[in-house]
């Protein structure tokens, strides 16, 4: 194992605090009408919640905020194509992409599909042979055994020739994707569908942009139910599918997203179906299921099957009926996944070790690594693995077909895809966007690549773009922290982008006492603010490394999110740390 070296400093900002003289009414309102605290009352305006009404809609979410599917573009052609094929018993095909978004999108309208309609089945494309969206082996597919109507999910809006080629050969497209078009002189040439369901199409006035594949399909089948009298609630079953896209594909929890996200972990938690629960079994999970928990136990395993075999697994896993079935599916995604983290741990040690031997390499404002031995499948993952080391824009290569395959990552604020297009001599093909991006290049030219897009990337970015971040939502003493408060925080859920947990910082901390070191690397230490304040336990992931500096007895700063720690029977208030300033 490669030695866990101290961490670089972060960079903490703070959120401006709410202090016009609008937002002091509106904290003063909040405060009297939810009888809550004042600091409180400033977290939620400081997130955009003003009114009493705000507030409810915020912490009491309800299925009736969703909005009406016939708002989106093409809804009403979507359904009148649905009903032709029903109609004339035509073959559907459902096809979605091979990650968590796409394999939760294919169970959910497969399965609803499929419990009154007979003619219908699933593909799902390899990883490998055919890449992501719409492929030609898919269509050759379809046309092989008879479908006529494809519907598409988190997929198809930017497959402009495939979905011609399929029209040509008489089959019908639905596409239901969450992506931008991205061809043609206004970037908004859609394919030659039956309807192309896509709230980011510029001419759809759908009110909420950023649901996921999942949650377009799930607009489309809400839209039947309402066009055919069938009680919503039968399709409410499969939000615990929609709330695992919406945490795995990292969007925000926001508007339709919150309240699919709030209804979905319900039904994860109180009645998940036979395969989700099997996966929660093998996950080791035992408590009730939030999103970072979805995000880092359950994303991961779906992910996987795809990753180290084919994603088919994962939908048929999530269309399991019986525990006997589910159980022998999840334990095979799980012999996956861990197949997926052994290359995971190894491939990034290796990539570790890579850097640090080369000073260049150390001092660099990229890391581009290529070695022909790794699995194009965790090559992702193990980009995000060497920001977390070196913060800075990364590229993983691999061999595949006798070229150099590479997947991309990015920091907060540095847009890699427009980095990686100046390249574009040097490759053959690439995509993605300000985060995240794929090519491809022949192998002679990787190191040619590598010194123009340190060159590009030395030019674009900023010091402060190199350094981590974190970023706080208010200060607070530690006289704040109390039971009712951490309630109330917890109501805040579901947490992720754009409603993040709230992350606080305190100044004039004393460590009381000494601390404990964890597993050779985990702090946890109990702090008083002040000499003779408040006393809370403080538990830090990778913190092993302040124990020595902040033993000195002198004052300290930390910025922290507060949990409740169940522990033998017992509830207690603990912080966990962000990070530490002396």
């Amino acid at each position: 194992m490669i030695a866990q070296p101290t961490p670089p400093p972060k960079r903490w900002i703070t959120k401006p605090f709410p202090n016009s003289p609008a937002q002091r009414v509106a904290i003063e309102s909040l405060t009297q009408s939810l009888n809550i605290s004042p600091f409180l009352a400033s977290l939620l305006v400081q997130r955009g919640i003003h009114t009493f009404e705000e507030a409810r809609s915020f912490f009491r979410p309800e299925l009736g905020h969703l909005h009406d599917p016939f708002l989106m573009k093409d809804m009403d052609r979507a359904i009148e194509r649905l009903k032709l094929a029903f109609l004339r018993q035509e073959k559907i095909l459902v096809y979605g992409d091979y990650d968590v978004d796409g394999t939760t999108s294919v169970a959910l309208f497969y399965g609803f599909l499929k419990t009154f309609y007979p003619h219908v089945d699933y593909y799902i494309p390899d990883r490998y042979k055919e890449g992501y969206g719409v492929s030609k082996a898919g269509i050759d597919w379809a046309v092989a055994n008879e479908f006529t109507l494809i519907v598409s999910l988190d997929c198809g809006i930017k497959s402009i020739d495939r979905v011609t080629e399929a029209w040509e050969l008489g089959i019908d497209f639905i596409i239901c994707d969450h992506h931008r078009p991205g061809r043609g002189t206004d970037g908004d040439e859609l394919p030659p569908a039956a309807a192309v369901l896509d709230p980011k199409r510029s001419d759809c006035d759908y009110p909420y942009k950023e649901l996921t594949g999942c949650g377009v399909g799930f607009k489309l089948l809400q839209a039947y139910c309402i066009f055919e009298n069938i009680p919503l609630e039968t399709l409410f079953g499969y939000l615990d599918l929609v709330a695992i896209s919406i945490a795995s594909d990292i969007v925000p929890i926001t508007g339709e997203n919150r309240v699919m996200a709030h209804y979905g972990l319900k039904v994860l938690n109180q009645s998940p179906r036979p395969g989700v629960k099997a996966l929660i079994k093998v996950a080791g999970f035992t408590r009730e299921l939030d999103i970072t928990n979805v995000v880092f136990g359950l994303g991961p395993r779906i992910n996987a099957a795809g990753r180290i075999q084919h994603a088919r697994a994962a939908v048929q896993l999530m269309l399991s009926h019986s525990e006997e079935e589910a159980d022998q599916f999840a334990l095979e995604i799980n012999k996956h996944n861990a197949s997926r983290r052994e290359f995971d741990t190894t491939m990034t040690e290796q990539a570790l070790s890579m850097i640090r031997r080369n000073e260049t390499m150390v001092k660099a404002k990229t890391t581009v690594l290529y070695d022909a031995t790794w699995h194009k499948g965790v090559i992702g993952i193990v980009a995000s693995r060497c920001i977390e080391h070196f913060h800075r824009p990364t590229i993983i290569l691999t061999q595949s077909h006798n070229k150099a395959a590479g997947s991309a990552r990015s920091v907060p604020g540095f847009d890699v895809y427009e980095a990686i297009e100046e390249c574009a001599d040097l490759l053959e093909q690439f995509g993605g966007h300000t985060f995240a991006a794929g090519m491809t290049l022949p192998i002679d030219n990787i190191e040619a690549f590598r010194r123009k897009f340190e060159e590009v990337v030395a030019r674009r970015i900023s010091e402060e773009h190199l350094t981590p971040l974190v970023e706080i939502d208010l200060p607070m003493d530690f006289s704040e922290i109390e039971p009712k408060m951490v309630r109330i925080l917890k109501q805040m859920a579901p947490f992720g982008p754009q409603n993040m947990c709230p992350v606080f910082m305190t100044d004039d901390v004393y460590m009381v006492g000494l601390p404990t070191i964890m597993k050779e690397k985990h702090l946890k230490m109990t702090v008083r603010q002040g000499r003779s304040g408040h006393t809370f336990t403080a538990v830090g992931f990778g913190f092993a490394h302040w124990a020595d500096q902040l033993s000195t007895g002198e004052p300290f700063s930390i910025c922290y999110q507060v949990e409740e720690n169940h522990y033998g029977g017992n509830i207690s208030l603990q912080l966990m740390l962000r990070d530490i300033k002396c």
